[in-house]
């Protein structure tokens, strides 16, 4: 597995994979638009011989990082994607000298709360109704620098 920035050619993997995973997806002009945009996102993605196995995305704004997205396609689930996708997501977010990276999950994603504890996040709060199709609602978790190499993930 090779993770590395998305470029414009992901654009259509990156769409599939949220089709597969998300109820609500971005447009293909929305992640092309914020994979040009390096000044203020970051989108890795994990290369598994030559397939797109999973994405994940990252705004940065002031010192704060906003986790977007991140999706591993089913069949390439529990093979490390997603710990590596965060993994290079939270180094290019220290590098950048952000203090802080948030991220939403929904209530009923124990497997993804569990993967984003293991590098330090915790709960803040929770955003009612904050997803659609279903409604449910959202954990805000952050992360710090300190917290991140405290876990010495």
């Amino acid at each position: 597995m090779i993770i590395r920035r998305a470029q414009s050619m992901d654009v259509n993997d990156i769409y599939e994979i949220g089709v597969e995973c998300f109820a609500n997806i971005w447009s293909l002009e929305s992640i092309d638009r914020d994979i040009r945009n390096v000044e203020l996102t970051t989108y890795y993605v994990a290369d598994m011989e030559g397939a797109i196995a999973g994405f994940g995305g990252l705004w940065s704004v002031a010192d704060e990082g906003q986790v977007t997205n991140i999706a591993v396609r089913k069949k390439y689930r529990r093979q490390g994607c997603g710990e590596s996708i965060v993994r290079a997501l939270l180094e290019s977010c220290w590098k950048k000298g952000l203090a802080k990276v948030f991220l939403e999950v929904r209530w009923s994603n124990a497997a993804a709360r569990q993967l984003y504890e293991k590098f330090g996040f915790s709960v803040l709060g929770t955003r009612k109704a904050y997803y659609e199709n279903p409604t449910e609602n959202g954990y805000t978790m952050a992360c710090s620098q300190a917290n991140y190499q405290r876990i010495q993930v």
